[in-house]
């Protein structure tokens, strides 16, 4: 590794120029203070104090194989003294080569592939294609839920992050999803919550006519929501509902895909195949924007002689191409995706509940691979939330004070509401997650002086 360095002087010019020009993303530009990163690799990253954080965030949970991975960086720049760019009209060896990758890694006989820069964009695109294919116009999604920041995709998040941009008049109809610790049926088995779950989706679906449904779309893993496994049955259950009433079912792997959960993708857990599939994030770790749709042989074939309306300058763009070939690869070689599996089982898993019994905080520990969340409360009999849904300000104090707590123990955290989520790469090793875990461990004492009882 690359050792860290110190240059305050570079950071500082680097915080300037950043505050002077870079309109940031969610945020109030004036408060904020974003940090000036001067360099990374593996797991860690560093500024230019020469401080160094182990990445549990995975960025926006999104580099699965870590940061610059050699032999990503170097498909970029073979690729890049090849072809840069080209337009999406033409077939190029490495879009087709990326799309029989992924084609390969998905589920069931998901074997066309349509590329999109990202996962809002794979999601505006899946959604497009259930409407055509169906004629239809309304879409299901659940409230715990985020599927990006464009248009039709803010409509269909469910966090407060839609509120401002909600038209409620988009066609989508919010439900409840499963989450058995904060259950909206009142269950006490994940049995129940399956069987619960779905009838209020059936209801709901009576309620809005099903001839009015395109689709259902449904994160397989609720991701920034809570990371929010669901139980048994349930996903086999959507599709048969779907099933029976032509509706198409997306599932939305832009998070949960590509290794992050221990399997390629999340539906491999329940062996559930989708009509169309998103995805994004972990294709390439992100070190070139690129995401996608899925596309099952029912719905490829509705646009088989007719037009399909929709299109990006930069689809299956050769440096985004290229970087997924080499991150597929690299992961199939390297075992990428069996170590998020095997540290997930071995090492976060266990560590995660003996870390929630010595702190009051922690109410439940839930997670797959090196996809796993804490739901932090006030009091574990009660289950109230550290902190207010969508809190700010004075009310998210509890949760800022452990945020600043990780990050003074060198590890950065991914924290949304009363949650952290432990999300570090899938090339994490063993000693760098009990590296993180112990750090974590010191920070929820903080967390901890904000309980009762």
């Amino acid at each position: 590794m690359t050792p860290p360095y110190a240059d305050p002087e570079t950071g500082v010019a680097v915080k300037a120029a950043d505050r002077a020009h870079v309109f940031h993303s969610w945020s109030a530009q004036a408060v904020i203070d974003p940090l000036a990163v001067a360099g990374a690799e593996g797991s860690y990253f560093w500024d230019y104090d020469g401080k160094r954080y182990l990445d549990f965030s995975s960025q926006l949970v999104n580099t699965n194989i870590g940061h610059q991975h050699p032999k990503v960086v170097a498909a970029i720049q073979e690729q890049a003294g090849k072809l840069c760019t080209f337009a999406p009209g033409f077939a190029i060896d490495v879009r087709s080569e990326a799309a029989r990758l992924v084609a390969r890694a998905t589920p069931g006989d998901l074997d066309k592939i349509f590329f999109t820069n990202g996962g809002a964009e794979a999601v505006e695109n899946a959604v497009r294609m259930a409407r055509l294919h169906t004629g239809r116009h309304k879409v299901l999604s659940a409230y715990r839920s985020y599927h990006g920041a464009t248009a039709a995709a803010i409509n269909l998040t469910g966090d407060p992050r839609r509120w401002p941009s909600d038209t409620a008049s988009a066609g989508v109809v919010h439900f409840w999803g499963p989450y058995l610790y904060r259950s909206a049926f009142h269950a006490e088995t994940e049995e129940q919550e399956a069987e619960r779950a779905l009838a209020h989706l059936e209801q709901l679906i009576a309620f809005e006519g099903p001839q009015s449904i395109a689709a259902v779309i449904l994160e397989t893993i609720p991701g920034t929501a809570g990371i929010l496994i669901p139980p048994a049955g349930y996903l086999a259950g959507v599709r048969e509902i779907c099933d029976r009433h032509g509706i198409v079912f997306i599932l939305d792997e832009v998070m949960a895909g590509f290794g992050r959960t221990g399997k390629w993708f999340a539906a491999d857990h329940w062996e559930v195949i989708p009509d169309l599939l998103t995805f994004a994030k972990g294709v390439n770790s992100g070190y070139v924007p690129l995401g996608g749709v899925a596309i099952s042989p029912a719905i490829a074939e509705t646009f088989a002689t007719r037009p399909y309306p929709g299109g990006l300058t930069y689809s299956g763009h050769p440096l985004a191409c290229a970087s997924a070939v080499a991150t597929i690869n690299a992961m199939r070689e390297e075992g990428i995706v069996e170590n998020a599996a095997t540290i997930g089982d071995t090492v976060i898993g266990p560590a995660l509940r003996e870390i929630a019994e010595r702190h009051k905080c922690v109410g439940e520990v839930r997670g797959l691979g090196v996809f796993w969340a804490l739901d932090l409360v006030k009091d574990k009999a009660t289950r109230e939330p550290l902190v207010p849904y969508n809190a700010a300000g004075a009310a998210n104090a509890p949760m800022a004070e452990f945020a600043a707590a990780c990050k003074a123990e060198g590890l950065w955290p991914f924290v949304n509401m009363n949650r952290t989520h432990v999300v570090p790469p899938c090339t994490v090793s063993e000693a760098e997650v009990k590296e993180g875990l112990a750090a974590l461990d010191e920070a929820l004492s903080v967390a901890d002086a904000h309980t009762v009882g």
